[in-house]
């Protein structure tokens, strides 16, 4: 069920499909603390959620409501910035420039098309990406692996020799 709100609420759409993955969104985060949360999205003026099938709409849909409402007035944070969250002062040069690009040129695009890639690993040459929400199951997720990312990838960092999903 989809939850629109009145106000932007975030910059990307952001898919999490497992409480672990929740880590940069407060609301995910409480959201998944109910038993019957299968997944959840968020993008910039709207919150989605999967439930598990022995729970009805009837009996969720008012509550989720008012717990987004509050969960928002309270400004108790939506999403936390990725570039805040990835970066590590342990990255080797090329990791981070890594994250800069898949943060600033290739998740937004993604993200338009209900995706999410996210960063998985860089070992000799190959880059490891997780590919999320839409992505995961979309067929055509190889080309724009291979033809899209691949080729960004291998544009500003010559040292790619190939990107790899990781699923």
């Amino acid at each position: 069920m989809k939850f629109r709100v009145a106000t932007q609420i975030a910059d990307e759409t952001v898919f999490f499909e497992d409480p672990e993955q929740t880590v940069r969104s407060p609301l995910a985060q409480k959201l998944f603390g109910f038993p019957w949360a299968k997944a959840i999205m968020i993008g910039p003026d709207f919150v989605t959620i999967t439930k598990q099938e022995w729970v009805e709409w009837a009996v969720l849909a008012d509550p989720l409501t008012s717990l987004i409402a509050e969960h928002l007035q309270r400004d108790e944070g939506v999403l936390i910035d990725m570039a805040t969250l990835s970066s590590d002062d342990n990255d080797s040069p090329i990791i981070k420039k890594i994250k800069e690009i898949l943060n600033r040129d290739i998740r937004p695009v993604v993200a338009a098309d209900g995706g999410d890639i996210v960063f998985s690993r860089y070992v000799e040459g190959r880059l490891y990406l997780h590919l999320r929400g839409a992505c995961s199951g979309c067929p055509s997720s190889v080309i724009t692996l291979k033809n899209g990312i691949e080729v960004r990838m291998k544009e500003v960092i010559p040292e790619i020799v190939e990107v790899v999903s990781e699923n």
